[in-house]
C-alpha cells in the first residue's frame, strides 16, 4: 500500500491555522476573542467572555432561522418554516443552559469581574435586539396566512386537526415566545443569585424592574387564546 503523499492532505482553503478545520472555523481568530491570563481582573472572566460570546453566536443563528422561516410562511412553504423554527427553538434552551456556568461564579469574586464591565448590559445584547426585530414579522406573516384561511385564531385550535399546518406554525410561535421568555426569567434568576435581587445593574436598572420585563410576551394572542378555549370548554359541560 501507497503512503500517501506528505502534501495529500494540505491546507487548500485560504487564512490563518496549520489547517483547513482551523482556516475554516477561524479558530485562531475565534480563540484570540476572549482575554487572556495577563489581562484578567479575575479568572472567572474566560467563564464569563465564553458564555457570553457562545450565546450570541447561538442568538445570531436563532433569529437567522427565525428570519428565513418568515419568508418561508410568507412563500406558504409552511413544512420548510416549521423545520427552521424547531432549530431556532433549539438554539435558545442552548442560550438558556449556558446560564447555569454562571450560577458556578462566587458571588464575592463575581464582584472582581464587574468591576471592568463598565456599563455593559444584557440590554445591549446583538441576540436579544436581534429577537425583538425578527419576532414582529413572523407574527404578521403568520396572521396574514390565518386570515387568507378566513379563520379565527380560536378556529385554529378548535378545528386544528382540519388545519394542521397551520395548528403546527401557532405551536411553533408559541414555543418561540416561551423560550424566549424561559431565557429571560432564567437570566433574571441568575442575575439575583449573583448579584442580589435588590440591587442595580451595570445600567442603572434596578434587577427588580428586570423581573418585572419578563411578563412581556412576544405574542400575547396566541396565550390569550388559551383562556378562551379554557372558556369555551366550559361552556359546552
Amino acid at each position: 500500500m501507497t503512503a500517501p503523499n506528505a502534501d495529500e492532505f494540505a491546507p487548500v482553503l485560504p487564512g490563518a491555522g496549520g489547517s483547513d478545520y482551523e482556516r475554516y472555523l477561524r479558530t485562531d481568530e475565534l480563540l484570540s476573542l476572549q482575554k487572556g491570563p495577563d489581562e484578567w481582573v479575575h479568572r472567572d472572566e474566560l467563564l464569563f467572555q465564553t458564555v457570553h460570546q457562545a450565546s450570541e453566536i447561538w442568538l445570531k443563528h436563532a433569529t437567522t432561522e427565525v428570519e428565513e422561516a418568515t419568508r418561508l410562511v410568507e412563500a406558504r412553504d409552511l413544512a420548510a418554516a416549521l423545520r427552521l423554527l424547531g432549530r431556532a427553538n433549539h438554539a435558545i434552551r442552548y442560550v438558556t443552559g449556558f446560564l447555569e456556568h454562571l450560577e458556578l461564579m462566587s458571588p464575592w469574586e463575581y464582584q472582581e469581574v464587574r468591576r471592568v464591565l463598565g456599563h455593559g448590559s444584557g440590554f445591549d445584547s446583538p441576540g436579544f435586539r436581534e429577537i425583538r426585530r425578527v419576532s414582529p414579522p413572523l407574527w404578521d406573516a403568520f396572521e396574514a396566512l390565518r386570515r387568507e384561511r378566513g379563520l379565527s385564531l380560536l378556529d385554529v385550535y378548535v378545528h386544528g386537526r382540519e388545519h394542521e399546518d397551520l395548528y403546527q406554525l401557532a405551536e411553533a410561535l408559541i414555543d418561540w415566545d416561551e423560550q424566549v421568555g424561559v431565557w429571560r426569567f432564567r437570566h433574571v434568576k441568575m442575575v439575583g443569585r449573583v448579584i442580589g435581587e435588590d440591587v442595580v445593574g451595570t445600567q442603572g436598572t434596578p434587577v427588580e424592574l428586570l423581573a418585572g420585563l419578563i411578563k412581556v410576551k412576544l405574542y400575547p394572542d396566541l396565550w390569550r387564546v388559551r383562556t378562551e378555549l379554557t372558556e369555551l370548554a366550559k361552556q359546552s359541560d
